[in-house]
């Protein structure tokens, strides 16, 4: 149902397990493979594992405790039921940004005080949340603007930006250096939060080695 209120979602198939998925991955070119876990036979990240060119992956599940183990299997997104639209869509973006790097954009636009300002994607070093506000940090300024870093964080590359404590998202290619509580980065060191600690571990050395 929300895949038919995305105009540029095609839905090749509805698979009940993964010997069925299989099937329809040999005959067809599939982008996007929305999974649940807790498949009949084969469960949904032993298919994932079993795939030697897997596409672009979200999971969807009533369990938080595989989050970590999806990430570490490179998925985009980690949808928990009952899954809301809006949600769906959120993660839907970050696909069309990563199956279509073209498209992606190269700025963003926020609201600083009574004017716009066009923020340069690969000049942003961290994003801080500040309550309500949030302040973005370039290389060469820093500017606040009133939004949710949660909201931000849904709408960012997930390839670009990892969101490492409960108040900071930091671009991955802007970190210096790293370790288990902190990462650095051009003029400022950030505290790793204790909940994000080993997702942040487990993609900073997939990602940065």
């Amino acid at each position: 149902d929300y895949i038919k209120q995305i105009p540029f979602l095609h839905l090749k198939g509805i698979c009940s397990d993964a010997t069925f998925a299989m099937d329809i991955m040999q005959r067809e070119k599939i982008d996007l493979l929305l999974l649940d876990i807790h498949l009949p036979g084969l469960k949904g990240l032993d298919f994932l594992k079993s795939l030697p060119a897997p596409p672009k992956v979200i999971l969807t599940t009533a369990y938080q405790e595989y989050a970590l183990q999806g990430y570490e299997l490179n998925v985009v997104d980690y949808l928990l039921k009952p899954i809301e639209f809006s949600r769906f869509l959120l993660a839907i973006n970050k696909i069309q940004l990563t199956i279509s790097p073209a498209s992606l954009n190269e700025n963003i636009i926020i609201q600083s005080e009574n004017k716009k300002v066009v923020i340069a994607l690969n000049e942003i070093i961290y994003i801080e949340s500040q309550k309500e506000y949030i302040k973005i940090q370039t290389q060469s300024s820093a500017h606040t603007t009133k939004y949710a870093l949660s909201k931000m964080e849904g709408e960012l590359n997930t390839e670009l930006f990892i969101r490492v404590h409960r108040s900071f998202i930091v671009a991955i290619k802007k970190i210096k250096a790293f370790n288990g509580h902190e990462v650095e980065l051009p003029g400022k060191t950030i505290p790793i939060g204790g909940n994000y600690k080993e997702l942040v571990a487990t993609r900073l050395k997939s990602v940065l080695g």
